[in-house]
């Protein structure tokens, strides 16, 4: 029997969550959709009559959002409500790297999703399909399913693993035009009902379907692949540096081997964000369980470049201006771990400043959409120092050039668009001489800065 959904929940109103079921209520406007969660003050954010106050930031976000919110789209802290009314609610909650016990550092904290099965099993009246949308551990689904299956009632459950493929910044064009859609599941019913809500605008033929651990396992290993890719290139924008060579050039010539291809071959101060790092630590802690070394080395590896690259490019700005940096300005500009989003998690320039404020620099941040009240929670998260001593030492400022008035240096951390179109000329005339540029995301062009009179220096070259 087919199953017609009528009833949509999402647990988790993140990242994830936010623009998935935009994009699914926008493309099924028969279906009522409401994203749930318990952090009252992000709720409403997302019901603000100011689209420029949703919680999160995406190109063409707010605009679907205007069309279908209080339609058929709803936000809302009424979890238990929207849970016994959906006949599908999605799992879409954070699945942090733990910090405690066994795994710490490594293994995904799963709490969440667990509490989240639990309040499921305890307030479902009739047969629910529940969607893993959160990023997991193989065989997580075998966690949910045993909760389901022991609440009462006997009612019957089907678990389905349908992971996100999003890149931060392109989410809702990843969205309504996708690689594909994977679809892990043990019921053909729950599959074909799932599908069903894709089909309205995903070509079938991009649907691929498995059986659950392949699903789960595809979304890590999918990452850990990209991961992998940047910090490859970042190893040898290194080596690059030491040889002569262009990273850039380096980079041509093998992505245009088909075999190969040019996408995630652009060396940068190495990748952040929510996903990667997590992934890889997780795999690299599945591997370690099986007593797979020789396998968890190799993923671990990934991560040490990424972190290498990081730390490299904070201790070149170091030494370069003249083995100190105590009481100089550097304006830094970009925080958020890449371009067109708001998401901070991960990203390079929190460890960069972290490493400049040690060595008692004082920066000057300039971000176009991360807040002030964000970029010191990000620094002050890493405990390095006291929040008083950040504030003392990390100031925010509204436009680059408020930030980069006085500086001794400049340094780029996010590839922001509007930092290519920047009046460096004015920047420069503004900065103290000599005036050092140091380009973490190759944004700009190497002749036209040293031709403004700035010492550029690049990753790669």
């Amino acid at each position: 029997m087919k199953l017609n959904i009528k009833k949509i929940c999402c647990i988790g109103a993140g990242y994830v969550g936010g623009p998935t079921m935009a994009v699914i209520a926008d493309k099924c406007p028969e279906i009522q959709v409401t994203l749930v969660d318990l952090n009252a003050e992000r709720i409403a954010a997302w019901n603000s009559a100011d689209l420029g106050e949703l919680p999160i930031y995406e190109p063409g976000l707010s605009e679907i959002i205007e069309r279908t919110r209080h339609k058929n789209l709803f936000f809302s802290t009424e979890v238990d409500k929207a849970i016994e009314e959906a006949e599908m609610i999605f799992i879409s909650v954070n699945t942090p790297t733990k910090n405690y016990g066994v795994g710490k550092g490594m293994a995904a904290d799963l709490k969440y999703i667990e509490l989240c099965a639990r309040q499921i099993a305890r307030v479902s009246k009739s047969g629910k399909i529940v969607v893993e949308k959160s990023t997991i551990p193989v065989r997580t689904a075998a966690t949910i399913k045993s909760i389901l299956e022991d609440a009462e009632g006997g009612l019957e459950f089907h678990v389905l693993s349908n992971p996100e493929f999003l890149a931060e910044g392109s989410a809702i064009s990843d969205l309504i035009d996708p690689d594909r859609i994977l679809i892990g599941g043990e019921s053909d019913e729950a599959i074909e009902a799932l599908k069903d809500i894709y089909q309205r605008w995903v070509n079938p033929d991009k649907i691929l379907t498995t059986n659950l651990w392949s699903s789960e396992l595809s979304k890590l290993t999918a990452n850990a692949f990209l991961a992998q890719r940047v910090s490859s290139i970042n190893a040898i924008s290194e080596l690059c540096e030491k040889t002569g060579a262009n990273v850039d050039e380096v980079a041509t010539a093998i992505g245009m081997d088909s075999r190969i291809g040019s996408k995630f071959l652009k060396a940068s101060v190495g990748f952040g964000g929510s996903c990667f790092q997590k992934d890889i630590l997780n795999l690299v802690y599945i591997a370690r369980t099986y007593n797979l070394t020789e396998v968890a080395d190799y993923w671990e590896q990934v991560i040490l470049m990424n972190d290498h690259q990081k730390s490299r490019f904070a201790k070149h700005i170091v030494n370069t201006l003249f083995n100190t940096v105590n009481g100089k300005r550097i304006a830094m500009l970009g925080w958020a771990f890449k371009k067109d989003t708001n998401d901070t998690r991960e990203s390079a320039a929190i460890y960069v400043a972290d490493h400049l404020l040690t060595e008692m620099a004082q920066l000057a941040v300039y971000d176009p959409k991360v807040s002030a009240s964000k970029i010191y929670q990000d620094i002050d998260a890493i405990s390095t120092r006291s929040s008083e001593e950040n504030r003392d030492l990390l100031s925010v400022h509204l436009n680059p050039y408020e930030a980069c008035r006085g500086a001794h240096a400049v340094a780029i951390l996010t590839e922001w668009d509007e930092f290519k179109e920047i009046d460096w000329q004015t920047i420069k005339d503004n900065m103290l001489n000599p005036a050092f540029l140091f380009d973490g995301r190759r944004l700009l062009d190497r002749r036209e800065m040293e031709n403004l009179g700035f010492k550029y220096y690049t990753l790669g070259e």
